[in-house]
């Protein structure tokens, strides 16, 4: 359950809940305000029982008035099911004379052939219907997904302008990966499940990261990751002056959150007051390394490589860069 929630919230919301509403939308329309009116609609549309009574009629018209085009319309109103119909009048004939039906059945079925169709006709059915329409609707849905994907991807690798110019994801993506991950090995620790570098640059104002913890085998133990926690000031780019770093574990209750915050913002109470409720607050600082525990995880967050932004705004109180190394160990190894 906690890992469905923390899923939950790390999904990109707005452009799903615009393409699911824009979806309800239209079938609202569709179906609802200006719904589909079925006119001049042909026994084919019919229940069986309801198919099998008009064939037995057009039987026992033909019969009557020997209007052999007239019974050729009404066998192909019938549509595929037309054949079917008509096998089972003549396996129970009822209070109709089966010299009547057989006579029926040859006369239509010698124009049929004459014609190059089959005994079934060309109607279409309500189940055809069905068809088209859950397949249009499958359409709607694919090519709904397929945009919301393309938009992520956009975002992820492309940044959020042109091709033609490096954005701030490009610089944070090369940075991270220029950046020498540590060798706890050397230093006398285990090797981590997980290890990741991630920088936020200033620019990045959807910076929102997350990665999977997994055994080796494949089992999924739990999720880490650092987004925008809080930014100062007005105007674009966003001054982001805290970040929020929580790692969520399969196996409690409880997903631990520690907020990282400037100088200035660590030092401005009323900023301390609303994040607060968020998690412990911790100074950003070249080299801090935060611990988070759960019940059976342990993350260590280090500041790898840490820069202020020089703006127009109090002295420390927003990141220009900041870059972190995230390692993820079982709780006590």
């Amino acid at each position: 359950m906690q890992f469905i929630v923390a899923l939950l919230k790390k999904l990109p919301w707005v452009p799903i809940v615009a393409a699911v509403g824009g979806l309800l939308l239209g079938l609202l329309f569709a179906y609802v305000i200006f719904p589909p009116k079925l006119v001049d609609a042909t026994p084919s549309y019919l229940r069986q029982d309801l198919q099998e009574d008009y064939l037995r009629m057009a039987i026992d018209s033909y019969r009557v008035n020997q209007n052999l085009n007239l019974a050729v319309d009404r066998w192909k109103s019938l549509g595929p099911a037309a054949d079917q119909v008509y096998q089972n009048i003549q396996l129970n004939p009822g209070t109709q004379d089966p010299n009547v039906i057989n006579l029926y059945g040859q006369a239509v079925r010698a124009v049929l052939l004459s014609e190059g169709a089959t005994p079934g006709g060309t109607g279409t059915t309500g189940g055809s219907s069905f068809l088209l329409t859950a397949i249009t609707i499958g359409g709607i849905i694919a090519v709904v997904v397929i945009l919301v994907a393309g938009v992520l991807f956009l975002r992820n690798f492309l940044g959020k302008r042109g091709s033609g110019e490096v954005t701030p994801v490009m610089q944070a993506a090369e940075i991270s990966r220029q950046t020498e991950r540590t060798n706890y090995e050397n230093l006398g620790l285990a090797t981590p499940i997980t290890q990741t570098m991630t920088t936020y640059v200033l620019g990045d104002d959807l910076y929102d990261e997350s990665f999977s913890i997994d055994t080796a085998a494949g089992e999924f133990l739990g999720e880490y990751g650092v987004g925008v926690s809080e930014a100062i000031g007005v105007g674009d780019p966003k001054k982001v002056t805290a970040l929020e770093i929580w790692l969520f574990d399969k196996n409690d209750i409880k997903t631990a959150t520690k907020v990282l915050m400037s100088e200035h913002a660590f030092g401005d109470a009323a900023i301390r007051s609303r994040l607060e409720p968020k998690g412990e607050l911790v100074q950003a600082a070249p080299q801090a390394q935060i611990l988070l525990e759960t019940a059976t995880l342990q993350l260590l967050a280090t500041v790898v490589d840490l820069e202020y932004g020089q703006g127009p705004m109090p002295q420390n109180s927003y990141f220009e860069r900041i870059t972190l190394e995230l390692a993820v160990w079982p709780r006590g190894a």
